[in-house]
């Protein structure tokens, strides 16, 4: 059953990238493998179609989604931790407003553009709405995480030794948690780098996001191309997931691992 889901999963995505070497796609099935121009086309190579090379625009859109992402970690691991933890006043209140964000983008671009005319369409503008946006996300996984764990014992154990509770913390509670920290990053950094509908409400300057990128090439775009886009989306998401997962389980380390 597992197979088969997968199976169902993956193939329109192999499909997809199969099809953006096809030369021709007038028939049910693309024809006349194999050919780079779709890629020429998309990445500003060939001599039709988008002419702007999106390096640039890769490299932006990589801070931006790394910025939020940080910015998720920083925040989202400590409220996640206390609303796990510790029964106080309101707790039910601060975690309905920690997820409060789950709002499509456009709702909150509106906002930003608002009540932030001259800076909304900023790159700290960007990282901070990207942040706010994907915050539930790593809430919410985060929370798994430590609802999995005896936090309470972990933290007693560990000040009996003699550590300070921010070394608890930050050597032996967040290390515990880390596959949901991972995967909260994950979930996170690809969600934000594709972000379309907060960016184009408040993107005014600076090189051309990702999620730009993928719309000028779906919208109105021959299938093939539209196809090599989509592919390049693919390459990003799986480099970012093995980078993302190399350096989280590289960089996690509780005090008894070292």
């Amino acid at each position: 059953m597992m197979v088969f889901v997968l199976l169902l999963l993956m193939v329109p995505i192999v499909f997809t990238f199969v099809a953006s070497f096809a030369e021709s796609a007038a028939g049910a099935l693309p024809s006349g493998f194999f050919t780079l121009d779709n890629w020429r086309t998309v990445l500003g190579l060939g001599d039709y179609g988008v002419q702007t090379s999106v390096g640039p625009g890769l490299a932006f859109s990589a801070m931006l989604a790394t910025g939020g992402m940080v910015l998720n970690i920083i925040i989202g691991v400590p409220i996640a931790y206390a609303l796990t933890r510790y029964n106080f006043f309101a707790r039910d209140w601060i975690n309905a407003i920690a997820i409060l964000p789950l709002v499509p983008g456009i709702i909150l671009g509106v906002a930003f553009l608002r009540t932030y005319p001259e800076n909304a369409g900023s790159a700290l503008g960007l990282i901070v709405g990207y942040a706010l946006l994907k915050s539930p996300y790593m809430v919410l996984t985060v929370q798994s995480s430590f609802q999995s764990m005896d936090l309470q014992q972990l933290e007693e154990s560990s000040r009996s030794l003699g550590a300070s509770w921010p070394r608890t913390f930050l050597t032996v509670i967040v290390p515990n948690a880390k596959d949901g920290i991972i995967a909260g990053s994950i979930i996170c950094w690809t969600l934000a780098a594709a972000e379309f509908n907060f960016t184009y409400m408040v993107y005014a300057r600076g090189p051309r996001p990702f999620s730009l990128f993928l719309f000028e090439n779906i919208s109105n775009a021959p299938y093939l191309q539209s196809a090599a886009a989509i592919s390049v989306y693919f390459l990003i998401v799986v480099a970012a997931i093995t980078v993302l997962q190399l350096v989280g389980n590289r960089g996690f380390s509780t005090s008894s691992d070292r």
